[in-house]
């Protein structure tokens, strides 16, 4: 049996004190979630387990979430970060890459100003050591970086891809062209994956399955049902909508694909991706 899995959640503590992001005025979000937070949504949407994805870009939050990871026993796979622009850090990828449950990095790209700066020379060495860890590249990317994404994966052919949140059409502003034309040749060029997450936060709290259903299917179609993974971008996510109402939506606008389809975007994509049977 084919077990259900959220590819993509978070959990923090703001007294950590390097989440930049994470400020008071985000409200509900500005406090602590940990596992306890999150168990019983995950128990009563039938999810066995989950990827913890990094929220700060420090070495110390990646060793904080594999602390939590190592606790609890539904948290399958982390994914963390590194500096991939100090070649140094390195020694850090070798380190982490030796347990068990960390899965891949993600560097903060979406809060980067310099559009271009995944493809700086002197990020080589992140992308090929994570090529020789077997390890994935969670791409948090906006629409404006889809073509250098395109030529980064270009050059590292051999590296594991998902592009997070499906590259955060904007959805509020019902833009879809110059996303859907990037997405597009991501999947027909590159072996990249896509999660089907976080699109609820991009359209806002008046969202609905009919807002999210042109995206989605465009996600969909280029990708197919192969190459998706469904994710909750929990606690994120509550700023537009609870968990249940997500997987309730996704559920719905997947419902055109078959039973097999439906268990590879639900959770046998992620455990192929993130080797989440190697732990």
């Amino acid at each position: 049996m084919t077990l259900r899995i959220d590819s993509h959640q978070h959990f923090w503590n703001p007294s950590r004190g390097d989440y930049g992001w994470l400020t008071p005025e985000l409200q509900t979000l500005y406090r602590p979630f940990g596992p306890d937070d999150l168990e019983f949504l995950i128990e009563e949407t039938g999810v066995g387990g989950t990827v913890l994805v990094q929220a700060a870009p420090t070495v110390e939050e990646t060793e904080y979430m594999l602390g939590l990871a190592d606790a609890t026993d539904w948290v399958l796979g982390v994914v963390g970060w590194v500096d991939f622009a100090d070649p140094s850090s390195l020694a850090h990828v070798d380190r982490l890459a030796r347990h068990k449950k960390l899965k891949g990095f993600r560097p903060m790209i979406q809060d980067i100003p310099d559009v271009d700066w995944m493809l700086k020379p002197e990020l080589d060495w992140a992308f090929r050591s994570l090529v020789a860890h077997d390890l994935a590249f969670d791409a948090l990317v906006k629409p404006e970086h889809l073509p250098n994404l395109l030529a980064l994966l270009g050059r590292y052919p051999e590296l594991r891809v998902v592009i997070d949140h499906g590259a955060k059409p904007r959805i509020r502003a019902g833009e879809f062209d110059e996303w859907a034309a990037g997405m597009q040749a991501l999947a027909r060029d590159t072996r990249a994956l896509c999660k089907l997450s976080g699109l609820v936060t991009e359209a806002g709290p008046d969202w609905s399955v009919d807002k999210l259903r042109p995206y989605v299917d465009w996600l969909l179609e280029c990708f197919g049902p192969g190459r998706l993974l469904w994710g909750s971008d929990w606690p994120v996510c509550t700023l537009a909508s609870g968990y249940r109402r997500w997987v309730d939506a996704a559920e719905e606008l997947t419902a055109a694909c078959s039973a097999g389809e439906r268990l590879a975007i639900f959770g046998g994509n992620a455990t192929a991706f993130y080797r989440l049977g190697a732990i």
